[in-house]
């Protein structure tokens, strides 16, 4: 109860014309990736854009200071190629064919310009402690710059909606949140902290973690809660009843 002020002046909730477009919708967790479409693959991302479902998918920024689409540090799980992501310029990561298909590691740009705004975009921005969040939120600007069609960035870190509240303040921008292996006290106060530090438009929290009091808090005094991943009926009925939208995969979809 103490912290609700706290909130409230560090962490002020969006203006509901400016997010509601959030809630309208299903995300497809890395687009519609099954066997034989990758996850964040060009397929996947149309199986979504033809089912009219948003999209959300994860970006890292490449040797060069660009923005590519993949989800982990290593190039291992996804491609027949191994090493760090980031350690790579653009050209050659789009080069990676993505295992099991014929897709290629998309860049930001790319994915953009498929998407054209027909479906909405959340773009995870998967950040390091030990890293600089700036060159990867400019890499990530600078590929929004003159998109026109609804999008949202978000992380776990909390430096990263904190960067884009200063430099682009007109991008919707979300803190991503799990309270695994950290729901005592002091994880309610690294929440809060994380939350003034942010400056959110919306949290995307962990399906496991709902109901929870902190989210609801939160969702209570106007910030919409996203959710995810959600992977069956069940835990569907439960974002509908705990978060404004889902983002799902396989049976979560359904």
């Amino acid at each position: 109860m103490i912290l609700r002020p706290i909130d409230a002046w560090r962490a002020p909730p969006p203006d509901p014309r400016r997010v509601e477009w959030l809630g309208q919708w299903t995300y497809a967790h890395r687009g519609c990736h099954s066997p034989g479409i990758p996850e964040n693959s060009a397929s996947a991302f149309a199986e979504a854009i033809g089912r009219g479902l948003g999209i959300e998918c994860d970006v890292q920024r490449t040797g060069d200071g660009r923005a590519a689409v993949f989800h982990d540090w290593d190039l291992d799980r996804l491609t027949d190629d191994s090493g760090p992501l980031m350690r790579r310029p653009l050209a050659q990561i789009e080069a990676l064919a993505l295992s099991g298909s014929s897709d290629r590691v998309p860049s930001l740009e790319r994915l953009l310009s498929q998407v054209a705004g027909r479906v909405p975009l959340l773009i995870e921005l998967k950040s390091r402690r030990q890293n600089r969040v700036a060159p990867l939120c400019l890499a990530v600007r600078r590929a929004l710059d003159g998109y026109r069609g609804p999008h949202a960035v978000m992380s776990f870190d909390p430096r990263v909606s904190r960067w884009f509240s200063v430099h682009a303040p007109r991008t919707v921008r979300g803190l991503v949140v799990t309270e695994e292996n950290d729901r005592g006290p002091a994880g309610r106060w690294r929440r809060h902290a994380a939350l003034w530090h942010a400056r959110p438009d919306f949290l995307a929290y962990d399906i496991r973690d709902l109901p929870s009091a902190f989210a609801a808090q939160q969702r209570a005094r106007g910030l919409p809660v996203l959710t995810w991943t959600v992977r069956d009926a069940a835990q569907r009925a439960r974002a509908a009843e705990h978060a404004d939208a889902p983002i799902a995969e396989g049976d979560g979809l359904a």
